[in-house]
């Protein structure tokens, strides 16, 4: 007998929409009577202010000769660039400015660090330049109206390829950047502006590019070759409606590490030759798999796979494709930047973060297996043993759909059906919450409330047909599978179905007003960061680059007027009973600041709770650390308020 959730799910009927179980990799459902709050006498709330100067890790660079670090992290407040000793030092500061930086690339000769920085959240990012022994920062783009990213530097240092993209476009193009003359040259013209180029690896002495074309659903991929003196372009691979994605080549541009979805509908790894256009392939497996990045000295990749929300690393010798996996605790693993081996091919950078331990950068030496840390990241109050811990869920949600979601769990409670919960759905909706470190569910499951996050439809991870599953139904069935994630927080016994908040951001803000909107019994308080009120003023406002992606979600809204209203919370928000806090920057550019002011403004005329508040110079997410603090307070405070006894 299977056990589906689905009495919250069943508060919603699409008739227009035809449900049935999605497809995605095997796994049993678990009992959540098995799921269990252990004792722990040392448990305490987590200092927020502890968990707001708990420094983050935007990017990360080797210097030129390996013994160094450049870090783009938040030790003052705000994201600048740090360096360190690879052995571990006191880090030094190379620059400062009110707004993020990030991006970190390094020229060969090792002199230079380059990166980009944006202003106020704008997300318009320029091109900087600051000398690696620190000195002047000077701004080599000054493009206000253009969107440069991903920078890659030539094997000479002279020039370096990156992506750019215009205010007043969706697409994004590769264009060379001339160090010495400051000339940009476009080596693209895309004219779809649902389709977006990126520059992989520079080959053949520099004299041409690896580049992918990307559709910008993620539904699509192509691997070119540019010729950089003529800008001519032949495609590699491509195929309709499939991925090819190439992570890195080999520095002839003979071998490409190549991730694709061909003959699978799940992402999996292989190594392509470019010469006779035969493939090999790893080992198979159900749950998506990249190809990474290659070893400058050619023997070897990096392989990253996704586990059910965890990920793990890989070295797969190119030679024999044998795989050997690196030791790595579970959580999420990355690769560090497009270049994170040493010249040596000896040592990897890697990002790892988990449950009770922030993301840092770690250095892994390859021959020993050592795994070492330049410097911690988190404060002290942060101690592993003390900080509630997750675990990976699975449930069947109301058509038999299989779905997971990470679970903290607080220590020391009791199973009486009377703690608070917290359901909190994850942003794209093409994305997909990680088994990482999260403060908010620290924050919240540190003080009683039990926190899922789940991977509804639409999320990345479980095969191309569950990521496509809520196309033109946003709001729909993936609200279904996060309804039915409270469902199973109930089910442990240990949750009052009366006490059960949801928050997100970005689409987990969406689907937060959709959620008390379309069921507003579900939840007792909401707490909603730039989401969407209404697809239709979106499109009127949003820039041109996620126009194009809202396009391949639900199509342009006068072909699809009845999905739009379908999908729009604006359409059910006047149903809402739980009290809702926005939570907004003055200069997102995804989510104009009008969508929270509008669902306030339309929740207050009916008398009902609502509050909003603005940061002043910050984009689409939080990036100063004031702000990030603040609403995290608010946050917990409004749940405390409406989801914990009075106290007398």
């Amino acid at each position: 007998m299977r056990m589906t959730f689905a009495a919250g799910a069943a508060l919603l009927c699409m008739a227009s929409v035809a449900y049935a179980e999605v497809p995605t990799p095997p796994r049993p459902a678990s009992d959540p009577k098995a799921i269990v709050s252990t004792a722990n006498p040392m448990a305490k709330p987590v200092p927020l202010d502890d968990l707001g100067y708990s420094r983050g890790l935007l990017s990360s660079a080797w210097s030129a000769d390996g013994r160094q670090l450049f870090l783009s992290t938040n030790l003052t407040g705000r994201y600048n660039i740090w360096r360190t000793d690879a052995a571990g030092s006191w880090p030094v500061q190379l620059t400062q400015a009110e707004d993020r930086q990030s991006g970190l690339a390094v020229a060969p000769d090792g002199k230079t660090v380059y990166f980009l920085q944006d202003k106020g959240g704008d997300e318009q990012y320029d091109i900087y330049a600051v000398p690696a022994a620190g000195g002047a920062v000077v701004n080599l783009t000054n493009t206000p109206d253009v969107r440069e990213s991903g920078l890659l530097v030539s094997p000479d240092g002279a020039r370096i390829a990156l992506s750019i993209k215009a205010k007043t476009q969706g697409q994004t193009d590769i264009a060379v950047l001339e160090l010495r003359t400051g000339k940009v040259t476009l080596l693209t013209a895309e004219t779809d502006a649902q389709w977006n180029w990126s520059a992989v690896a520079w080959i053949d002495g520099g004299r041409a590019l690896i580049a992918n074309r990307d559709f910008t659903d993620q539904t699509a991929g192509e691997v070119w070759r540019i010729d950089v003196a003529s800008g001519t372009a032949k495609r590699l691979l491509g195929k309709a409606k499939t991925i090819y994605s190439a992570g890195d080549a080999t520095h002839d541009g003979a071998t490409l590490a190549v991730t694709t979805n061909a003959g699978t509908g799940q992402s999996h790894a292989g190594v392509y030759t470019v010469s006779n256009g035969t493939w090999r392939w790893l080992k198979p497996t159900p749950w998506e798999q990249y190809a990474n990045v290659i070893a400058p000295d050619g023997r070897s990749m990096v392989t990253e796979t996704g586990i059910d929300g965890r990920t793990t690393l890989s070295i797969v010798d190119l030679a024999t494709m044998g795989e050997r996996a690196l030791p790595l605790p579970p959580g999420v693993n990355t690769v560090a930047n497009a270049k994170p081996f040493t010249p040596d091919s000896a040592r990897l950078l890697v990002t790892q973060s988990g449950a009770t331990s922030p993301g840092m950068p770690v250095i892994l030496d390859l021959a020993s297996g050592r795994v070492s840390a330049p410097f911690q990241l988190a404060m002290a109050s942060l101690d592993p043993r003390t900080l509630p811990t997750s675990s990976i869920v699975t449930y069947r949600s109301f058509d038999g759909t299989l779905v997971s979601a990470i679970l903290t769990i607080p220590f020391n409670l009791k199973r009486d059906g009377s703690n608070p919960a917290i359901v909190m759905p994850h942003g794209g909706p093409t994305g997909q919450s990680l088994d990482g470190f999260n403060k908010s569910a620290t924050a919240l499951a540190s003080r009683g409330y039990l926190v899922i996050q789940p991977n509804p439809r639409g999320s990345t991870g479980y095969g191309q047909a569950f990521q496509t599953a809520n196309f033109q139904d946003l709001g729909g069935g993936d609200l279904k599978d996060e309804l039915a994630a409270k469902d199973f927080l109930v089910a442990t016994g240990y949750v009052d179905a009366k006490r059960v908040g949801i928050t997100g951001g970005s689409y987990g803000g969406f689907m937060t007003l959709m959620a008390i909107g379309r069921a507003p019994d579900a939840f007792a308080a909401a707490v909603q960061q730039f989401g969407i009120i209404d697809w239709r003023t979106m499109w009127e406002h949003e820039d041109a680059g996620l126009q194009a992606y809202q396009k391949s979600l639900l199509g342009e809204p006068d072909k699809f007027p009845k999905v739009y209203d379908a999908s729009s919370p604006l359409t059910y928000i006047k149903a809402a009973k739980a009290p809702l806090l926005s939570l907004q920057g003055e200069n997102d550019i995804r989510v104009p600041r009008g969508q929270a002011q509008q669902v306030t403004d339309t929740l207050k005329a009916q008398g009902k709770i609502a509050d909003v508040v603005f940061y002043p110079a910050e984009g689409h997410g939080f990036a100063k650390r004031e702000n990030q603090v603040d609403a995290l307070k608010r946050t917990i405070a409004w749940f405390d308020t409406y989801l914990k006894p009075k106290q007398p």
